[in-house]
């Protein structure tokens, strides 16, 4: 059938197909986001939580792991330690095998060093001056130092209680001498004297020394002689 000029021949609807840019009765507008359910809601809390759950636990796992890892480390480490320490000390520890250890180079016995005193004669005529000798000797079997200077030296001649002469009481400069003497051997240091008397301080005497018995004593630091007697005429 044709239409009639000025008319407009109505468009046949298809079924089942909606005209681009029309909308269904009921349906949301071109754009709009469509609103979650309450399930939705829930769903997504409860996967929500459960990934946070698991990320906390594979936190907590991975700071176990290292922590074990870190402990295990630290206990190698201290039983390797232990272990070097051990061998090291072992290594360190010398056996208990004699060793040779060099020894203080031992001392002479100053007891077995002696003193003694003699003269040149027994009986002196007149006027004869005696020659008194101090004579220190070495019994030991090893070498010793003596002090032979005339800070330890003295000459004394008595006559009963009666201090004749002592070579001390005049002596104008002492002085230290060290010998070392050998064992068996002696050192000898002689006296003439003058048939005088002396006193302390060296105070002139108008006294002389008369014809008798005199006693020669020789001493050296603390050691004494026997005593020597000898004849003046």
């Amino acid at each position: 059938m044709q239409t009639p000029p000025g008319k407009k021949q109505p468009s046949k609807k298809q079924p089942g197909r909606t005209p681009a840019g029309s909308a269904k009765p009921g349906s949301a507008k071109p754009g709009a986001a469509r609103k979650p359910s309450a399930a939705v809601y829930r769903r997504r809390r409860l996967f929500a939580g459960g990934a946070l759950l698991l990320v906390l636990g594979l936190t907590a796992g991975g700071v176990a792991t290292v922590s074990g890892a870190l402990n295990a480390k630290s206990e190698q480490a201290s039983s390797t330690q232990a272990e070097g320490s051990a061998s090291s000390g072992a290594q360190a520890t010398p056996s208990a095998t004699p060793s040779a250890t060099p020894s203080a180079s031992p001392a002479c016995d100053q007891k077995l060093v002696t003193v003694t005193a003699d003269t040149n004669k027994v009986s002196y005529g007149a006027g004869e001056k005696p020659l008194l000798t101090l004579k220190v000797a070495n019994g030991g079997k090893l070498p010793c130092k003596v002090n032979l200077g005339t800070s330890q030296m003295e000459f004394l001649v008595t006559s009963g209680s009666d201090r004749v002469f002592s070579s001390k009481d005049c002596q104008a400069e002492s002085e230290d001498l060290i010998k070392t003497i050998a064992p068996g051997k002696s050192e000898t240091a002689n006296f003439p004297w003058p048939r005088n008397r002396s006193v302390q301080g060296c105070e002139e005497i108008a006294d002389g020394v008369g014809a008798g018995y005199y006693v020669f004593i020789a001493k050296l630091g603390p050691k004494v002689s026997p005593p020597a007697v000898f004849q003046l005429g």
